[in-house]
């Protein structure tokens, strides 16, 4: 698969309207690039990237394919930081339990995968391909933070949302420690 193209062929990427600190949410409401939402979205962003390094130093097709279905929830997440409560309505694509249920399902996969003995703590960078997906990991974390926040401040209300995200840094610390025996 290829990459998720979202381009409008008419427009140019450079439009200055964000030179004076602000941007548009997905609502249209202007906001500084501080915003949490910004910020929710932009750890999202970080996280899709380090996905992205990580799978490209994994040889591994189901756990690529795994990866990749991960970084497109990522975008539906994102995709819902930036609409708001008001407007998620409208979004084609929401994260739902289904989301939650084959990130579960993957976990206990992995699992059966890892033995016990390597999941405890471990210093990340046994090689490549491991340290990256601990980066991932570590971004997922942080990026779960920024969500945590905007469910305080009522700006997303998903539930399905931060428990995806909880779950998700769990099975990337798994395919770390797996990854590990490969290397």
């Amino acid at each position: 698969m290829g990459a998720l193209h979202l381009w409008i062929t008419y427009m140019s990427i450079v439009t200055k309207r964000g030179d004076g600190g602000s941007t548009c949410l997905g609502c249209g409401k202007s906001v500084s690039k501080d915003h949490i939402a910004i910020e929710a979205c932009g750890e999202l962003d970080e996280l899709g990237s380090c996905l992205g390094v990580a799978k490209s130093l994994i040889t591994n097709t189901k756990m690529r394919g795994l990866i990749e279905s991960v970084q497109r929830n990522l975008f539906v997440i994102c995709s819902e930081a930036a609409a708001g409560p008001s407007r998620t309505v409208k979004l084609r694509n929401r994260l739902g339990k289904t989301s939650v249920d084959a990130i579960e399902k993957a976990i206990t996969a992995v699992e059966k995968k890892c033995p016990s003995e390597m999941r405890c703590f471990s210093v990340a960078g046994r090689n490549q391909a491991s340290g990256a997906m601990d980066l991932a990991r570590t971004v997922a974390r942080r990026a779960e933070r920024r969500v945590v926040t905007l469910n305080k401040k009522g700006l997303i209300r998903n539930k399905y949302i931060l428990i995806y995200l909880n779950r998700l840094s769990d099975m990337l610390y798994l395919l770390a420690r797996c990854l590990e025996k490969e290397g």
